[in-house]
């Protein structure tokens, strides 16, 4: 891999000032209005995602900046694409959409790996009208099938080697998909497909972005739980500017910051803070081809000098299993922020990356629904590990119980009810895909439900408990698996843990807890009581496990989350479910 590290040093200044050093006053000062002005827009009060991204950099020195470093698979050649770049293979993605009739407002579905043609046909997508939707793609054939019959795209962008693999077989019994695009290298078009790249090299780079009303669908997010038909999250242009200034303070996105944001793009995360938020915000952002791999991540943080980095829980405890000294081989000083995303962070990673890199990691708390990031524990603040923070400025948000009525907002510190959140959010969604009923259903008057328990402490932050059908009933007690797993967790020998309730005839449900150990260590009963103490010290007999059972491998969604459902359902010899449809993009 080419080394930029010295050259980018070299043009490092000093740290910058986090982008607010005083929430309260942030807070108190902030408007969405305001937040607004930080961007561009369009005549007549139009917008437009993409014209925020690239267009409003042309005519500054941004222009010349690299918006993406793009680290190949299988080459150590790193390429470059400049803002204007970007902007232009942007532009021919658009026309080629323009040349086939693709209409303003019609659906254009992408399956494909981190490349830059990605980014563009994303970015073009978007300035050309169109609603962009990003697929996993990890995923099997049928929950591709599943969001397009839902959808209804009228474009598909993929690989040739997707394409072969996952959708020849069916596609031809999908009559919204009008056109099929290859992006990458095509060796030969299949029948009904097109050869992307070709059709670009022919287009023309200028294109005038189309100027979009604020409230014009833009994206379309899909997310499910373990079982049933996936949801179609919409999401408008306006959703720029909370995904804009969210990069800027819950991330401390400053323009030259090289990024690195490691979620998929077929992940909300990937579009959301892997596209629109870095670029908005003028950064360098690092696209890595290839998937996770311990000293690939470390030489990458090293080599390009990263400064802000944005990752998942999952890939933080998989650096932890391999201990400090891989970590400690790096040259990690570029790093100003670490930030995680995508499940509760356990307060065991945040000390981990305070002693062996250096930096602690600073959770944050968004679901697909929200668009943005919600709640967060800033650069400018104290973390308290296992926190989820606090709101983001802007951003309302509250602990309700259930009443007759619909719910009652809770005013003590630390009891637990359902997070809620104050509609009025520019990345608030704004329906479900053809289910309106399931829409309202997420809403108590002016608050949105976000279906997840926690609770705010006396200064105001956040503690996330657990999804509503996550948390455990024993003998009157509320027991939120997150909190149970956290403490397993300091337990030396174990790397991960997924905790669930089993029925029991005197308290309801007693507490079970499935561990992995770390690489060296070894199961045994000595060692299962050692867990089983540390538990009872920490959380009292009433919460620790019952039992606790070792397993090589954790069932995981396809986005890394431990699958507390299907734990369950295997040790209670439940059906199983429809395991195609697992994803992530929540807390």
């Amino acid at each position: 891999m080419l080394s930029h590290g010295k050259r980018l040093r070299g043009l490092d200044m000093d740290k910058p000032t986090p982008n607010f050093v005083d929430y309260e006053t942030a807070c108190t000062e902030f408007t969405w209005d305001r937040a607004r002005q930080e961007l561009s827009g369009m005549a007549g009060g139009r917008m437009n995602i993409a014209h925020e991204a690239l267009d409003r950099h042309i005519d500054t020195p941004t222009a010349e900046r690299t918006a993406i470093r793009f680290l190949p698979r299988d080459s150590e050649q790193v390429v470059d694409i400049s803002y204007r770049e970007l902007y232009e293979r942007a532009g021919r993605f658009a026309n080629v959409l323009a040349g086939l009739g693709v209409g303003r407002g019609e659906r254009v579905y992408a399956l494909a790996h981190r490349t830059p043609d990605l980014y563009a046909a994303a970015l073009g997508t978007l300035r050309h009208g169109c609603v962009f939707t990003p697929l996993f793609s990890a995923f099997g054939p049928e929950p591709i099938r599943s969001r397009i019959e839902i959808g209804e795209p009228s474009v598909l962008v993929t690989t040739e080697r997707l394409y072969r693999r996952k959708v020849a077989d069916w596609i031809a019994n999908t009559p919204s998909v009008r056109h099929v695009l290859l992006i990458g290298e095509v060796d030969e078009a299949p029948a009904g497909t097109a050869d992307a790249g070709a059709l670009m090299d022919q287009a023309e780079a200028e294109y005038a972005t189309q100027a979009m009303d604020p409230e014009e669908p833009a994206l379309l997010h899909f997310t499910s739980g373990t079982t049933g038909r996936p949801k179609g999250a919409l999401h408008v242009h306006e959703a720029v500017v909370a995904h804009h200034i969210t990069g800027k303070y819950a991330l401390d996105l400053h323009p030259g910051d090289i990024y690195w944001c490691t979620a998929d793009p077929g992940w909300v995360t990937g579009t959301s803070y892997g596209i629109i938020a870095p670029l908005t915000n003028g950064v360098t952002l690092i696209v890595d081809e290839e998937e996770f791999d311990a000293e690939r991540w470390y030489r990458i943080l090293q080599e390009q000098a990263v400064t802000v980095w944005y990752t998942a829980p999952t890939a933080i405890r998989m650096l932890m299993k391999y201990g400090p000294e891989l970590a400690r081989q790096h040259d990690l000083s570029a790093l100003r922020f670490l930030a995680s995303v995508g499940e509760p962070l356990n307060p065991e990673a945040v000390h981990w990356g305070r002693e062996v890199i250096g930096l602690p990691f600073h959770d944050n708390w968004w679901q697909t629904e929200t668009g943005g990031i919600m709640i967060a524990n800033y650069p400018s603040m104290p973390i308290r590990p296992g926190s989820m923070g606090r709101p983001v400025p802007g951003i309302e948000a509250a602990v309700a119980r259930d009443t007759p009525g619909g719910i009652e907002l809770i005013e003590a510190p630390d009891e637990t009810g359902e997070l809620v959140l104050k509609k009025g959010w520019p990345s608030m969604f704004r329906g479900y895909l053809h289910e309106e009923a399931r829409y309202r259903k997420c809403f108590a008057g002016d608050w949105y439900r976000t279906g997840d328990l926690a609770r705010r402490d006396a200064d105001g932050y956040f503690w996330f408990i657990g999804r509503a059908d996550d948390v455990i009933k024993s003998s009157g007690h509320l027991i939120g698996p997150f909190e149970v797993e956290s403490v397993l967790m300091e337990h030396p020998a174990v790397a991960e843990a997924g905790v669930i309730g089993v029925p029991d005839e005197v308290a309801g449900e007693t507490v079970l807890a499935f561990v992995a150990l770390r690489p060296g260590d070894e199961e045994s009963e000595t060692l299962r009581k050692e867990i089983m103490a540390l538990a009872r010290k920490r959380l009292g007999a009433a919460v620790a496990p019952r039992r606790v059972e070792f397993r090589s491998d954790l069932p995981r969604t396809r986005s890394g989350k431990i699958m507390r459902r299907l734990l369950r359902a295997r040790e209670l010899g439940l059906p199983e479910g429809d395991l195609s449809t697992l994803e992530g993009g929540t807390q």
